[in-house]
């Protein structure tokens, strides 16, 4: 198994790899983004985020899309860990221990004060595929999002705010 971090190239496979685990997690209607979208925002003048790609036999296996955020309680950066997935077919090798174990290691290299990630409450075979790691549940958290109509009405009320 080799692990390379992806480069512009890799726009489609990084897009093959979202839409697989998008049907893994019954969510296919929620891919919006295209390849050169995913290009421009990867690896154009402002990187969003950084993609590691696992590969046996030359193969692509599968993938790890992770960004930096900060811990003001820490005082420093931590490593956010948005999509992790492996094929199918190359489940049960340690693929997936790998790809976490890299990014513990990078985690610490670059200093940073967490390595952490979200998980669907249904996905039971990944929460004790995490807490083999050493993970432990945020259960006292609950995520929070803001998207589409209700992100752009947020928006318009820091104008009439101001006004």
């Amino acid at each position: 198994m080799k692990l390379h971090f992806a480069r512009r190239g890799d726009a489609a496979l990084v897009l093959a790899f979202i839409r697989e685990l998008a049907d893994y997690e019954n969510l296919p209607h929620e891919v919006l983004t295209d390849a050169d979208s995913l290009a421009e925002s990867l690896f154009g003048e402002t990187p969003g985020a950084e993609v590691v790609i696992a590969e046996v036999e030359g193969m692509p296996a599968g993938f790890a899309l992770f960004f930096h955020n900060y811990s003001t309680f820490l005082g420093r950066r931590g490593l956010y860990l948005e999509d992790l997935f492996v094929r199918p077919t190359y489940r049960g090798k340690g693929i997936g221990r790998v790809l976490m174990a890299f990014l513990a290691k990078l985690a610490v290299e670059r200093d940073c004060g967490r390595f952490e990630w979200s998980v669907l409450d249904w996905n039971t075979p990944a929460i004790d595929f995490y807490r083999s790691l050493g993970a432990r549940g945020m259960d006292e958290w609950t995520g929070q999002r803001v998207t589409g109509t209700a992100l752009h009405a947020l928006a318009a009320q820091f104008d009439s705010a101001i006004h």
